[in-house]
């Protein structure tokens, strides 16, 4: 008598049983982990490495905010100089975005440092307004991490001001080579990556896909 004569199961059967308890086991697992769950508070997240995606994670999070009815404030440190499609988008959000590109173009653009730093302080100090803003709920500050590297703004006085705005308010830092004192202070850190880019390969920036 052979084992399915005998009524044992399929091994399609045993497969699918076996399946759906590891799942159950998995989902109680988890249900018990997200029960401890429970703060809810501004966060400070920095998006950094030489990958590509930092500025576009950080505005997709912005539409989330907007999506729930939230204001949004946006600096951009350094692409002020371009017209970018998601300023277009997010700038025409009416009241639930404010977005502010007060950059001048990289270092290597401009090859004027003291005309560098005070760009970056004219944006410095809106968002220094913006983070003491309670109304708004999320901060994008793109590029923040480059002006820090480049030594345009104190890292000091920018910690300072994020650990002072509003408890529920969320910061999105952007840029390479973020510093350490700011990863630090970060309670959610991404590095991105940089695996293959078609700059690479001769394909220049397109719209769509960098702006």
């Amino acid at each position: 008598m052979t084992a399915h004569e005998a009524g044992a199961p399929e091994a399609g059967e045993d497969a699918e049983a076996a399946h759906r308890g590891k799942m159950a086991r998995k989902k109680a697992a988890r249900d018990r982990m997200m029960a401890g769950k429970t703060a809810e508070r501004g966060l400070l997240i920095v998006h950094t490495g030489p990958g590509k995606g930092k500025s576009t994670a950080a505005f997709g999070m912005a539409l989330r905010c907007v999506g729930h009815g939230k204001r949004v404030g946006v600096i951009q440190f350094i692409k002020g100089a371009w017209d970018t499609a998601e300023r277009r988008v997010l700038a025409g959000l009416g009241g639930l975005v404010t977005f502010k590109a007060m950059g001048e173009g990289f270092t290597w653009e401009t090859q004027d440092r003291a005309r560098d730093i005070a760009a970056a302080e004219r944006a410095w100090a809106e968002a220094e307004r913006m983070l003491a803003d309670p109304e708004i709920a999320m901060i994008i500050l793109d590029e923040l991490n480059v002006v820090l590297r480049y030594g345009y703004l104190p890292t000091e006085r920018v910690l300072a001001a994020l650990a002072a705005r509003p408890r529920a308010q969320h910061a999105v830092a952007t840029g390479r080579n973020a510093p350490q004192e700011l990863i630090e202070a970060a309670d959610l850190v991404t590095e991105m990556a940089l695996v293959k880019h078609p700059f690479r390969g001769g394909v220049k920036a397109q719209p769509g896909v960098e702006y």
